[in-house]
């Protein structure tokens, strides 16, 4: 890699990033995924901007030799909006970068990207006018084998856009059997505030800010259910997105689970993660940060009331821990009455990061009081924080 290759070459791609995993520290913004390990792959032209079908490709297959489990895309491979396979040039980009994809999907990444800013039907193509965009862009007829890259490759997931509200945005492109799901980007002046260089925050819109929404709540189903396949993670956000039908415009074409504007509909980062919401009076939760010390033990407590007899015999212990290294820790959960229940003992060596729901047989414990999370950190160097925790009976 080139030395400073990372660098942003505008602010787009920070503030796409800070939607992703902006740290939970006090300032500014929370990303979906906070904790979460990002890094960028740049793939712009450093001097126009430009993402060529070769610089896709390298990032595709770079991804998936570094282990990344997600990729966010906002922006479709230059310089043709759609490549058709009647050109032998725009067909070598498509089986290029489709290629690409296949690797990087066989080696763990879900690759995930915005469907665009055209306002446009992509299940019912006619002309392309914004094309080459390296040049003096040419109208020209088109039909449906023409691609959005990597848009709408085979196993991307494409996400549309949804204003204030959850309606369309106006300028999100569309199309039934396209759309897989759908996430807030901002319209008008209801925009997405993020990450920009240096420090500061600012306001966007566009596909460009879903898109990292997506990949941040797959980010977090990869880290729930650390085992879960590409294919899975993208099954996951479809099946536990909120139905969202079509509104009354004749554009819209499908039916109330799956359309051409939101997909399966809006994605849901509780649902995604924990498969529904807890019902009210049954979840507890601390969102308190405890600084986890070299070999020591710390504890975060949560107090539980309103619950009338004894925890379930499938308590749901959600746990958080940012820490390097998890072969160092031990982590309990504590009943009020002082009974230990282990949920992770020292497993996962040089993994990073506890991020998990843990069921309990916990049936044996009055519900209400003061339950606790221990967690003792077994060796030197590597340190992290309870980020949070939750009890759901």
């Amino acid at each position: 890699a080139r030395t400073g290759a990372w660098r942003d070459v505008g602010t787009h791609g920070t503030h796409v990033a800070g939607t992703i995993a902006a740290a939970k520290n006090g300032k500014g913004v929370i990303g979906v995924a906070p904790g979460v390990k990002i890094s960028s792959v740049r793939i712009a032209e450093p001097t126009s901007s430009l993402f060529f079908a070769e610089n896709t490709i390298c990032g595709f297959m770079w991804a998936g030799d570094h282990g990344f489990k997600v990729t966010n895309n906002s922006y479709y491979t230059d310089p043709w909006q759609f490549n058709c396979p009647d050109n032998l040039d725009q067909a070598a980009i498509i089986e290029g970068v489709r290629r690409a994809q296949v690797y990087a999907e066989g080696k763990g990444s879900l690759q995930v990207a915005a469907a665009g800013n055209s306002n446009y039907d992509l299940a019912n193509k006619t002309t392309d006018s914004e094309s080459p965009n390296d040049s003096t862009p040419v109208t020209r007829t088109i039909t449906n084998a023409c691609l959005d890259i990597p848009t709408e490759l085979p196993g991307v997931v494409t996400v549309a856009s949804q204003a204030s509200g959850g309606a369309k945005a106006s300028y999100s492109n569309f199309g039934n059997g396209v759309i897989d799901v759908a996430a807030p980007g901002g319209d008008g002046s209801t925009q997405v505030y993020s990450t920009l260089p240096g420090g500061k925050y600012g306001n966007m819109s566009g596909t460009s800010m879903a898109s990292p929404h997506v990949a941040g709540v797959a980010a977090l189903i990869a880290s729930t259910n650390p085992t879960f396949t590409p294919a899975q993670i993208r099954d996951q956000l479809g099946a536990q997105a909120t139905d969202r039908a079509c509104p009354s415009d004749t554009r819209c074409k499908g039916t109330a689970t799956k359309n051409g504007f939101f997909g399966e509909g809006a994605v849901d980062a509780l649902k995604a993660v924990g498969g529904s919401t807890p019902p009210p009076g049954k979840y507890f939760e601390n969102l308190a940060d405890v600084t986890i010390v070299d070999n020591g033990t710390v504890e975060s407590p949560i107090t539980v009331s309103g619950v009338t007899g004894n925890a379930p015999a499938t308590l749901k212990v959600g746990v958080d821990v940012k820490h390097t290294y998890i072969g160092d820790l031990k982590v309990d959960l504590v009943a009020p009455d002082g009974t230990v229940y282990t949920v992770h003992n020292r497993t996962g060596g040089g993994t990073d990061n506890i991020v998990q729901t843990f069921t309990v047989n916990a049936s044996s414990e009055v519900a209400n009081g003061v339950w606790k999370l221990r967690v003792n950190d077994n060796a030197s160097q590597d340190t992290g924080k309870i980020d949070a925790w939750n009890l759901t009976f």
